[in-house]
C-alpha cells in the first residue's frame, strides 16, 4: 500500500461524506478544495475539461500546466470498449514487434561492449610493452610474444614456430632468448642481437623471428587502435538505434499502460458490462509563481501556486460515425465529478507527489502480474 508519509505529504481527511467521516482520500492536505459534480444527458460533457484548462491558462497565467493521469475504462459489451480493442491489438502488435527489434539489438549491443573489452585488454599489452617506464612492460611483451607464437606461428605443434625448431631442429635456446630479448623497434633488432654472446646461426635465427615478431606487433598495434575507434563509433550508433525504437515503442506501451491500468475501474459499481457506459479519470496540475498584483513582480522564486484538479467522469458514450473523417469517435454525455486542491509547492514537493502516483501506478500494475513486483 502506497502511503503518503512516505513521501513526507500529510493525507487529507475527508470531512463532507454523507456517512463516513474521517475518510483519507489518498491526496496531500490541501490550503483549500472546491468540489464540483455536473450532470447531464444528451449533451457532451468534454467542453468542461477544455474550459477549464482554458481559463487556467489565459484568465488566470498558469502558464504550465501537466497531465499525471489519464485513464479509461468501457463495460464489456459496449461499443466503445470494441472499438478500443480493436485499436488495442493493433498497438500490442506494434509493441511486441518493436520489443522483438529491441531484444535482438541488445543482445548484438553486448557482443559489441564484450569485443570492446577484448581489444582494451589487448591495448593494455600493447601500452605496457611500448612504455619503458612501465614496471610490468616485460610481461607485456612476454605476453604478446606468446599470443604471435599461438596465432601467428601456430604453435608448438608447427615445425617453423619457435617450440618447432627447438624440438625439431634442437635450438633449444631459441625460446629463452626471444623471451628474454626486448627491442623497442623493429629497426633495433639487429643492433640488440648482435651484442648477444651466440654462434652466428643461432642469432640469424632469432633474428628473423624477433623481426616477424616487432613487424606484426607494430602493425597489430596500429590496427587495433583503428579497430576500437570504429567499434566505439558503431557502439554509439547501435545505442543510438536502440533508443529511436524505445522513443517509438514509448507511446504503444503507455496506451497499453492505461488500458491495464484502468482494470480497477472495471470492478466499479457504477460500470455494468452489460449497459453502454465508460468511465474516465483525469488528473491535472497547473503552477505558476505568484506575484503581487500592483507591482507584477514576486520575491519568492521557490514556492509555486499549485492547483491539483481531478476529473471523474461516469458517461454513457455515443459512437458518431462521420462519413468524410479518419476514424469514429464517442461523444461523452453523463456525470463528472471535478475536485480542485490548491497548494504552495516547491520543486521538491511536485518531484514527490509525481513519485507517489508513479509508484501507485506500480502497485497497481503488480496487482495485476506480480512478476512486475517482484
Amino acid at each position: 500500500m502506497v502511503n503518503l508519509k512516505d513521501f513526507k505529504f500529510k493525507e487529507e481527511i475527508c470531512e463532507d461524506a454523507h456517512l463516513q467521516k474521517d475518510l483519507e482520500t489518498g491526496y496531500p492536505e490541501p490550503l483549500k478544495r472546491y468540489w464540483l459534480r455536473l450532470e447531464t444527458s444528451g449533451q457532451s460533457i468534454e467542453e468542461l475539461y477544455f474550459w477549464i484548462i482554458n481559463y487556467l491558462k489565459v484568465n488566470l497565467g498558469y502558464g504550465d500546466i501537466e497531465k499525471l493521469m489519464d485513464v479509461f475504462a468501457a463495460s464489456q459489451h459496449s461499443a466503445f470498449f470494441g472499438v478500443a480493442m480493436q485499436r488495442t491489438g493493433v498497438y500490442q502488435d506494434k509493441v511486441s514487434q518493436f520489443l522483438a527489434t529491441i531484444g535482438k539489438m541488445v543482445k548484438e549491443l553486448v557482443q559489441i561492449v564484450r569485443e570492446l573489452r577484448i581489444l582494451d585488454e589487448r591495448l593494455g599489452y600493447y601500452k605496457d610493452s611500448y612504455d619503458t617506464s612501465s614496471k610490468s612492460r616485460e610481461s607485456a611483451e612476454i605476453t604478446l610474444k606468446g599470443i604471435w607464437i599461438d596465432m601467428v606461428e601456430g604453435g608448438a605443434k608447427s615445425p617453423a614456430s619457435v617450440y618447432g625448431m627447438a624440438r625439431e631442429l634442437e635450438f633449444t635456446v631459441l625460446p629463452d632468448l626471444l623471451f628474454s630479448t626486448h627491442p623497442s623497434t623493429s629497426r633495433d633488432v639487429d643492433e640488440v642481437v648482435n651484442d648477444l654472446e651466440f654462434n652466428r646461426k643461432v642469432k640469424e635465427v632469432l633474428k628473423r623471428k624477433l623481426r616477424a615478431f616487432m613487424q606484426w606487433k607494430e602493425n597489430t598495434y596500429k590496427e587495433l587502435k583503428t579497430r576500437r575507434k570504429f567499434t566505439l563509433k558503431f557502439l554509439r550508433q547501435h545505442y543510438d538505434v536502440i533508443k529511436m525504437y524505445m522513443s517509438w515503442v514509448k507511446p504503444y506501451l503507455k496506451y497499453i499502460k492505461m488500458l491495464r491500468s484502468s482494470e480497477k475501474k472495471m470492478e466499479s459499481a457504477g460500470l455494468v458490462g452489460a449497459f453502454e457506459g465508460s468511465m474516465i479519470e483525469i488528473e491535472i496540475l497547473a503552477k505558476k509563481l505568484p506575484f503581487n498584483e500592483i507591482t507584477g513582480k514576486t520575491k519568492n522564486e521557490e514556492y509555486k501556486a499549485c492547483i491539483l484538479i481531478n476529473f471523474d467522469y461516469t458517461t454513457t458514450p455515443e459512437m458518431k460515425f462521420v462519413s468524410e473523417g479518419y476514424q469514429r469517435g464517442p461523444i461523452h454525455a453523463g456525470k463528472v465529478d471535478i475536485k480542485m486542491r490548491s497548494y504552495a509547492w516547491n520543486k521538491k514537493n511536485i518531484e514527490n507527489y509525481k513519485a507517489y502516483r508513479a509508484k501507485e501506478d506500480m502497485e497497481l500494475l503488480g496487482e495485476v502480474d506480480p512478476s512486475i513486483s517482484a
